[in-house]
């Protein structure tokens, strides 16, 4: 069993590294088709709504409130809702389509996270934006990131 909590971040990136690589040569065609359905579920239209099918828009309604959970800032006034991957799927293509992994933020928070790791994430906001940073680590994908040690 892997003990996330004694690893530094460079352990950590290496970790992640090796199971990304590990597991991305066993994707299915069939993983990549469902990967292709999903992302039309989540594609951003860029109105101050996300999501294209009201599936996707009743989800986005049910798992976020008027503000985003990183910077604090109201939707509205920072480029509208996106929905995003917490560990980014061009690492993690398996867990893109598992819904722990998503969470609604903010269009401009989205961007500057862009396709880091979390645990780069988290670093990258305690270094730059320490008042951030309980947010972010509140938000952390605990239960994923235990299961990348299977």
């Amino acid at each position: 069993m892997v003990d996330f909590k004694d690893k530094d971040l460079r352990d950590l990136f290496r970790l992640a590294n090796k199971i990304g690589n590990k597991r991305y040569h066993k994707l299915t065609p069939q993983d990549f088709e469902n990967y292709r359905k999903f992302d039309y579920w989540r594609y951003i239209n860029g109105d101050y709504e996300c999501g294209t099918t009201q599936e996707s828009k009743d989800w986005v309604k049910a798992n976020s409130n008027w503000h985003c959970p990183i910077c604090g800032y109201h939707y509205s006034d920072k480029g509208g809702k996106t929905i995003d991957h917490k560990l980014p799927r061009s690492q993690y293509p398996w867990l893109s389509i598992e819904f722990k992994n998503l969470w609604v933020i903010c269009q401009v928070c989205n961007q500057e996270k862009s396709e880091m790791h979390w645990y780069e994430y988290e670093h990258y906001i305690f270094v730059r934006y320490p008042d951030l940073y309980l947010s972010v680590k509140a938000a952390r994908p605990s239960s994923l990131l235990q299961s990348l040690k299977d």
